[in-house]
């Protein structure tokens, strides 16, 4: 393959790279929020706990999609 068309190719996994990074930022953005809000929650003793079990849910979706975007952005490498 020509020196240009791996710098091409190179250049077209960038953006990819990029995306997912801001994606992962996002979704850890998301994660710390849905933290904050569900120890704000817990210290008024009034909240709804079924609501507060739907935040924890959310937010254990969020950690698991923050661990596969991780896993693509560094994939494990055997040794």
């Amino acid at each position: 393959m020509q020196a240009a068309s791996r710098a091409f190719l190179k250049g077209m996994q960038r953006p990819d790279e990029r995306e997912l990074r801001e994606q992962l930022a996002r979704l850890r953005a998301e994660h710390r929020d849905l933290d904050a809000e569900i120890v704000a929650q817990e210290e008024l003793g009034t909240a709804d706990q079924l609501h507060i079990k739907r935040l924890k849910k959310r937010k254990l979706a969020l950690k698991d999609a923050i661990t596969a975007l991780e896993d693509q952005l560094l994939p494990d490498i055997i040794a």
